[in-house]
């Protein structure tokens, strides 16, 4: 028996902090903690040291392979003379590695509160009951060794497609028989390379957060975000299983029982392509009292995976399947709220959940590709195309079109990343033509070429004072243009695109378009990055 549990030390998982509910005992010395780092001796301290150290070497090595693999092979050491002592060296580097990882796990073996972390994980496992799972999360460990909590298995989905959930694909360019093969064949070095680029760099670039170099330098500010969710929110931590088999890392704080009204609400987050739920937007709805359900994309934190749009989509579907099939929630009890990049996974969750009750999008854009071609360099232009179409087609503002209910739209007036020029240039931002699309589709007889330049007007305001100067030198009555959409509510098909404004005069069109932009649309005067506060988050405006 206690052979067996030496060995579970051994290949166990790193224990960093242990948590305490409020009803449970602490023990004597730590009065009033509601938690603490779990304190290694001195043998496991170092050997642990010694294998983290070797595990980035590793991550440093992969990254930079192939710049290393040409330097060894210009310096003649891949030949078969150099194979034998290179593969010795290497056994003997990995058998030192192993006698540290069993010195490790004899440091955790002569420790008890790492005895007692294994044995609830190990019952937990066997017996995956709610009170071992209640046990097992006073614990924060490596999360692969996590047992799962909920499998999209346990529900069907009839959405699923052969490969995952179902994306909006490019349209495909009409083309003869012949002229299709011939084609192929003439761009075959281009998918080619736009296969490496995606698949290399390009996923890097465009969600550096699941980089593992910068997650191992974040990890501190990570566990100390994810104690204080569990220890001062009351933080509830999940294992999802996507139908990719990615695990996804999730974190529910239910305000049910506080007895607000934001607490019926559940807010699920999605965030930007380098943030976490342990210090992204998952705060600004847990400030306003609401419900919340935040995760992480796929190879971020403890999720596992890459973050490629099948993947992202994957991952949202079976948050939300987890949302309605175990926490409890309805869709229409339920709010999406996305920053950046996260508006992609936002935008297909109302796409394909239509009864979701409304969706905030903060700092987000309408398409990647312009903002794709801003950063690299104009002779690569058709490359960049093929490559964001095929691998990596973020349309947000195609899929929110396939949505019927509230939306806002919250933009940064100094966004440094969304725009195509800089921040000082407020009309390129990429907000902005989210916004107009949104607002073409919805209300086409408002937007009329003469509804696009007010409201292009109004967004080039930089500043509140700017933006009610032009509002009011077009007089714009909101009680006048909300008594004309209630009418047309009340009278027709209240699916969108409405007709509303087809037999008015341009006076009145131009003062629809600048109260719905004011509607749809919110200014927040700040950078990209900024945590949005929670007096800026609300629901959508609606009729």
């Amino acid at each position: 028996m206690a052979g067996w549990m030496w060995l579970r030390c051994v290949v166990g998982p790193h224990l960093q902090r242990i948590h305490r509910s409020p009803e449970q005992s602490r023990p004597e010395g730590r009065s009033g903690r509601r938690g603490w780092n779990y304190q290694a001796r001195s043998l496991e301290k170092h050997t642990h040291s010694i294998l983290g150290w070797a595990s980035a070497l590793w991550s440093l090595s992969y990254y930079s392979s192939p710049l290393l693999l040409c330097y060894l092979y210009r310096k003649g050491y891949i030949c078969s003379s150099k194979f034998v002592p290179v593969s010795q060296y290497v056994g003997t580097v990995l058998v030192c590695l192993l006698g540290v990882a069993c010195l490790r796990g004899w440091g955790r073996w002569k420790n008890s509160e790492y005895l007692q972390f294994i044995s609830i994980l190990e019952e937990t496992k066997t017996n995956h009951t709610p009170a071992n799972k209640k046990k097992l999360r006073c614990y924060d460990f490596d999360f692969a060794s996590w047992p799962s909590d909920f499998s999209w298995t346990e529900v069907s989905s009839p959405k699923l497609s052969k490969g995952g959930v179902s994306l909006l694909k490019p349209e495909p360019r009409l083309r003869g028989a012949a002229d299709s093969v011939l084609n192929s064949v003439r761009t075959l070095p281009c998918h080619i390379i736009s296969f490496l680029i995606a698949h290399s760099f390009g996923r890097r670039m465009l969600y550096p957060g699941s980089v593992g170099l910068l997650q191992k330098a974040m990890r501190p500010m990570l566990q100390q975000g994810q104690a204080r969710l569990i220890e001062e929110f009351d933080g509830q931590r999940n294992k999802l299983v996507a139908c990719d088999g990615n695990n996804i890392d999730t974190m529910f704080v239910d305000r049910r029982r506080d007895g607000g009204q934001n607490g019926q609400t559940l807010v699920i987050c999605c965030e930007g392509n380098a943030g976490f739920y342990e210090v992204g937007c998952m705060n600004t709805p847990l400030e306003g009292g609401y419900s919340v359900l935040g995760w992480n994309h796929p190879g971020f934190g403890g999720s596992t995976g890459v973050p490629f749009p099948q993947n992202e989509a994957n991952a949202m579907d079976v948050v939300i399947q987890f949302a309605i099939h175990k926490l409890g929630f309805q869709l229409t009890d339920t709010v999406i709220y996305a920053w950046s990049i996260g508006g992609f996974t936002a935008t297909w969750a109302v796409m394909s959940y239509p009864e979701i009750q409304s969706i905030v999008l903060d700092a987000s854009f309408d398409d990647l590709l312009p903002l794709a071609l801003k950063v690299m360099p104009d002779s690569w232009r058709p490359l960049v195309q093929h490559t964001v179409r095929q691998y990596m087609n973020l349309n947000n503002a195609e899929q929110l079109l396939k949505y019927q209910g509230p939306v806002l739209l919250i933009r940064r007036t100094r966004d440094e990343i969304i725009t195509t020029t800089g921040p000082e240039d407020i009309m390129s931002n990429r907000g902005n033509n989210l916004l107009l699309k949104l607002l073409q589709f919805r209300y086409p007889k408002i937007m009329t070429d003469e509804g696009v330049r007010v409201v292009r007007q109004w967004l080039g305001a930089s500043s509140h004072l700017e933006e009610a100067s032009v509002y009011s030198g077009y007089e714009v009555d909101d009680d006048w243009c909300t008594s004309v959409l209630q009418s047309y509510q009340a009278d027709r098909d209240v699916l969108f695109p409405w007709s509303v404004g087809e037999d008015m005069t341009v006076e009145g069109r131009r003062q629809l378009a600048l109260f719905l932009a004011r509607k749809y649309m919110q200014n927040f005067d700040t950078t990209h990055c900024t945590p949005l506060p929670a007096t800026e988050f609300h629901s959508p405006w609606r009729l």
